[in-house]
C-alpha cells in the first residue's frame, strides 16, 4: 500500500528548507510514499528555486496566503486551506518544515486526525531574528506544538540542543537527521574552473573571495563587506563575489560605495551554475549570525574549496577541522583567516581535500532519503497501535 505523505514548508525560496522539501517529495515515491508538496509564496527578492534550478515537482499545490510573515488574516486563510487539502487528500503523515508552516500545519493536522505528524527545526529563529517579546511568543508556541507532534527532528545536533535547551519538545522526541544534498555535479567541480572568471574578466592569478547567501539581515553581509576591506588593505588586487539577491541589495551597495571598495567587490545575484562559481572561489565565507546546517558551505565543501564561516548552529558539526571559523560579528578574525588562505595555498588546498571527504557521501541526497524513508516506515506503525 502507498503512504501518503503532506509536505508543508512557508515557501520555495532559494535555501536549505526548499532543497530539502522538493528532494524528499520527488525521490521519496520510490520507497512507496506518495507525496503532495504544499508551499506558500516567495516574496519579492527572495528567488524561487524551482525556477532558478529547474526543479520539478510532480504533486505542488502553492497557498498563497502561506507565506513567511505573521499576518492573522491571511493565516487563518492559509489554516482553512491546509484543513481542506488535508480532508480531500487523507495524507496518513503530514511533515512540516520552517516555523510558519509548522505552526499552521500542525494544527490543520491535529484537527483532522493525520495519525503522523513530524516537523523538522532546520535552524530556529530563537535568536538574531527578533526582539526578547517576540522571540518568548515563539517559543512559547513551540513548546505548545511540541507537545503534539509524533517526532521532531533536528538537522544538527547543535540544533537540536538549542532547542531543547528552549524547554520545546522531549529528548526522546527527537531524532538528528542531517540533511542531504544531489553533490554530484559540486564533487566535480574541478572541471568548470576558469569559466566564471573567464565571464567576469578576472585574471587565474587574482585572489577571488565569495559569499553564497541571500541579502537578509541574519546572514550579516555587512560583516563580510567588514572583512573585505580588511583583507583589501593587506591584498588590494583581491575580489569578492556576492551571490545571491534579497531586501538588504541597495543598504549594502551603498555600504561598499562608503568603503571604497566599488572596483573590488561583484553582486551577482541568483545563479544556477554553482558548480562554476564555487570552482573558481579561492575562499567561500559565511558571515552568518544564525545558522542550521548551511547549504552553501556544504556544496563549496564538495566543491573542495577552503570555507571560513563564523561558529553557529550546526556549522562546527558540518566543518570540523576541515575549514577556519570565527566568533559571530567578528570581522576581524573573518579577516585573518582570509588572509591566512590566501597566503598558504597547500593549507588551503589541504583544507579544500579534507572538506570534501567530509561531506561526501555523509551529506549525499541518497543517504538523506533511507533515513526518512526508514524514519516513516517506523512511525506508522506506532500510530496504528
Amino acid at each position: 500500500m502507498t503512504t501518503r505523505v503532506m509536505r508543508v514548508i512557508a515557501r520555495l525560496n532559494v535555501g536549505g528548507p526548499a532543497i530539502h522539501a522538493t528532494l524528499l517529495s520527488r525521490r521519496l515515491e520510490a520507497h512507496g510514499f506518495e507525496t503532495l508538496l504544499v508551499a506558500g509564496a516567495e516574496g519579492p527578492h527572495e528567488g524561487r528555486y524551482l525556477d532558478l534550478h529547474g526543479a520539478d515537482v510532480r504533486r505542488l499545490e502553492v497557498i498563497p496566503d502561506l507565506g513567511r510573515e505573521i499576518h492573522p488574516w491571511r493565516d487563518w486563510q492559509a489554516y482553512r486551506s491546509l484543513v481542506r487539502l488535508i480532508r480531500k487528500y487523507r495524507p496518513h503523515i503530514i511533515h512540516t518544515h520552517t516555523a510558519k508552516a509548522g505552526m499552521l500545519g500542525r494544527l490543520a493536522a491535529w484537527r483532522c486526525g493525520v495519525p503522523v505528524v513530524v516537523h523538522t527545526f532546520h535552524g530556529h529563529v530563537f535568536h538574531g531574528y527578533f526582539g526578547r517579546v517576540r522571540t518568548a511568543a515563539f517559543v512559547g508556541v513551540e513548546q505548545l506544538l511540541a507537545r503534539r507532534t509524533t517526532r521532531l527532528l533536528a538537522v544538527s545536533a547543535q540544533v537540536r540542543d538549542e532547542v531543547l535547551a528552549r524547554g520545546i519538545g522531549r529528548p526522546d522526541q527527537f531524532e538528528v537527521l542531517r540533511l542531504g544534498f544531489d553533490l554530484d555535479r559540486f564533487s566535480r567541480a574541478e572541471s568548470q574552473r576558469g569559466r566564471l572568471r573567464q565571464e567576469l574578466g578576472i585574471a587565474p592569478e587574482v585572489p577571488l573571495v565569495g559569499i553564497v547567501a541571500r541579502l537578509v539581515p541574519i546572514k550579516a553581509h555587512e560583516v563580510f563587506i567588514a572583512m573585505a576591506a580588511e583583507v583589501a588593505r593587506a591584498r588590494p588586487e583581491t575580489v569578492f563575489l556576492i551571490i545571491g539577491d534579497g531586501e538588504l541589495k541597495p543598504a549594502l551597495t551603498a555600504q561598499v560605495a562608503r568603503a571604497g571598495l566599488a572596483d573590488r567587490v561583484r553582486f551577482l545575484g541568483w545563479r544556477s551554475d554553482l558548480d562554476c562559481v564555487y570552482a573558481d572561489l579561492d575562499v567561500v565565507v559565511l558571515t552568518s549570525r544564525n545558522e542550521g546546517s548551511p547549504v552553501a558551505l556544504t556544496e563549496a565543501m564538495a566543491s573542495a574549496r577552503p570555507v571560513v564561516s563564523t561558529m553557529v548552529g550546526g556549522v562546527q558539526e558540518l566543518v570540523g577541522d576541515a575549514g577556519l571559523l570565527c566568533p559571530v560579528d567578528d570581522a576581524a578574525c573573518l579577516a585573518a583567516s582570509v588572509r591566512r588562505l590566501l597566503d598558504s595555498p597547500d593549507l588551503a588546498a589541504d583544507l579544500g581535500v579534507r572538506a570534501r571527504a567530509r561531506v561526501i557521501p555523509a551529506y549525499s541526497e541518497d543517504r538523506l532519503v533511507a533515513d526518512m524513508a526508514a524514519l516513516y516506515a517506523r512511525l506508522l506503525p506506532r500510530a496504528a497501535s
